[in-house]
């Protein structure tokens, strides 16, 4: 994600795709299992659902976010602007009380750093650390201040937009669970998170160092194909084309292949269980990344699987 201005963006954009799990990656299912689960697979173009049935007696809602956005691509709709007001609890990815906490996310920073005295000198050859160095100068950030901080960090800031003069077309970016959560905070909802933050952040001691790096000197060598990358998922975005979506984050390449399914499948099962004691106590709107919501183990398909009624929202 291009130009983004501040740190908390960076913690947000860190989010939105991995996290450390402690599952198997999923077996291929059976031709009778397939034709079983693919009604639960949306077909649907929203973000926002309801959810109903199992032992729920009020509904619940699910909506997908785009974590950054360009102020003047940023929409929310009024049955979405309902949905926040009917639900007594918002929850996001992460807690978003303990999202905007600076100390919390200043004593994280301490883990932004590689273990056993690695360096990056260590994991790029001579030709990409010369790439890395002469882009990350460019950006008026030395790259010996960087040596030792994990690559999944540096990625992230090498697509920041340093000069203050801006941040996408119109300079203002837009955060939907920073909206999301001024709504919230104003009609005094209660905050919930999926996943704390510690959790997250410790996606950097489950993924090779070395996958880390190809991920870096890649995002870096995309240059402008970033940007068009990233046009492409605004716009099935505002169609609301979450299955779109899904297959664009299948087809992507870059230094994690290998990861990205098996970190994001885990992640939505792991939420199912703590939706559900969450929807249990109280009407609650979700408010997670639209890439989860999609395909055969996105939160749609697994929340009907066990048993939840799951309605677009048109």
């Amino acid at each position: 994600m291009k130009n983004l201005l501040t740190f908390f963006a960076f913690f947000l954009t860190v989010q939105l795709a991995f996290a450390q799990v402690d599952i198997q990656k999923p077996n291929e299912p059976t031709a009778a299992e397939t034709a079983l689960i693919n009604d639960f697979i949306p077909k649907e173009k929203a973000l926002l659902w309801k959810i109903t049935g199992k032992d729920l007696t009020t509904p619940s809602y699910l909506y997908g976010t785009i974590h950054m956005i360009d102020k003047e691509d940023f929409f929310l709709t009024d049955a979405t602007k309902q949905a926040v007001k009917d639900a007594k609890m918002l929850t996001f990815e992460i807690n978003m009380d303990e999202m905007t906490d600076m100390g919390a996310q200043m004593a994280l920073l301490t883990k932004a750093f590689m273990a056993d005295g690695k360096s990056l000198s260590d994991l790029l050859t001579e030709e990409e650390y010369t790439m890395v160095k002469k882009h990350f100068e460019e950006k008026g950030l030395p790259i010996f201040l960087f040596e030792r901080v994990k690559p999944m960090f540096l990625t992230v800031l090498a697509d920041m937009d340093m000069s203050g003069g801006g941040g996408m077309a119109t300079g203002e970016i837009v955060s939907y669970e920073m909206e999301l959560m001024k709504m919230g905070k104003a009609d005094d909802k209660k905050m919930g998170g999926l996943e704390t933050m510690e959790f997250q952040m410790s996606m950097f001691d489950s993924i090779p160092y070395e996958a880390q790096a190809k991920m870096l000197v890649d995002a870096i060598n995309a240059g402008d194909a970033g940007d068009e990358q990233f046009a492409a998922m605004v716009k099935l975005y505002k169609d609301q084309d979450i299955q779109g979506m899904q297959t664009m984050f299948e087809g992507e390449e870059g230094g994690l292949e290998g990861f990205e399914d098996l970190l994001l499948v885990g992640r939505n099962k792991n939420w199912i269980p703590i939706m559900g004691k969450q929807m249990s106590a109280m009407p609650t709107m979700f408010a997670v990344g639209a890439g989860h919501l999609g395909g055969r183990y996105g939160v749609i398909a697994l929340l009907r699987e066990d048993g939840y009624v799951v309605e677009a929202m048109k």
